[in-house]
């Protein structure tokens, strides 16, 4: 059985995690397979800091739409079967919120979905990225793939996923929608892999940074690894990183073992 360690991080921009010690970060935890969400930038501008990922194969996917926003990348030792960016909508696909790598085993999609708090046709377009995204792997599942979703969802989905649920019950992030979209993805056979090892509160990955809320754990658990559940047998850790700065979020960890 060959272990894969994969981590998931917004970084809330590569060039600034970069200064912080991203790579020194990157080449002590090692992972097999890391990938990153709001990298605020274009291959073109980070060709210098890439030169010093050795040993990854790696893949940059930027907004088209506005420069330094959004963005994903994914950075391999095992070099991907193939690499779509986007999952075929113009309308999402444009903002490089999304790069899905076929791998020996499974398919990983990295989503940095987006966020509903700018106004109500954000909010719109958050669900309607959710909605389309949910028949993309669907139809994965359907060809017989086994999915492994990670990234920013931009939603806490319960009560204990963030430190004041009352207080935000009218926030988007904590949406009754958005928390009903969580639900139904997980009911379409998709497991929250944290959960399957830690039911414990307290438990966030992003905190705002304006508030130093950081320090006293007042956050909200809104990344996450979402598998498909026939890879159940197979998930044998999932993890939160909180101790990881750079980033007003930390990063997030699964461990799988492949044949």
């Amino acid at each position: 059985m060959k272990k894969v360690r994969i981590l998931s991080w917004n970084v809330n921009g590569f060039r600034a995690v970069y200064k912080k010690g991203f790579m020194d970060w990157m080449h002590k935890e090692s992972p097999d397979i890391l990938c990153l969400q709001e990298t605020k930038a274009e291959e073109g501008q980070i060709e210098k800091e890439l030169k010093d990922v050795e040993g990854y194969h790696w893949v940059f996917c930027s907004s088209q739409t506005k420069k330094g926003y959004s963005g994903t990348a994914i950075f391999s030792k095992l070099k991907p079967l193939s690499v779509a960016k986007g999952f075929g909508k113009d309308i999402f696909d444009n903002e490089g919120r999304t790069l899905v790598a076929d791998f020996p085993g499974f398919t990983l999609c990295n989503v940095y979905f987006p966020n509903g708090k700018a106004s109500p046709e954000r909010l719109a377009y958050k669900m309607d990225f959710y909605k389309h995204f949910q028949a993309f792997t669907a139809k994965l599942r359907k060809q017989g793939k086994s999915v492994i979703v990670c990234g920013d969802v931009n939603t806490a989905h319960k009560e204990i996923d963030l430190a004041r649920p009352k207080e935000n019950a009218t926030v988007s992030g904590f949406l009754p929608e958005e928390r009903a979209w969580m639900d139904g993805f997980l009911a379409d056979g998709f497991l929250d892999t944290l959960r399957l090892f830690n039911p414990k509160p307290n438990l966030y990955s992003w905190w705002d940074m304006k508030s130093g809320a950081r320090a006293r754990n007042v956050g909200w658990r809104i990344d996450y690894f979402l598998a498909s559940a026939d890879l159940k047998p197979r998930i044998k850790d999932a993890y939160i990183m909180p101790e990881v700065l750079g980033s007003d979020h930390c990063p997030v960890g699964l461990d799988l073992s492949l044949d």
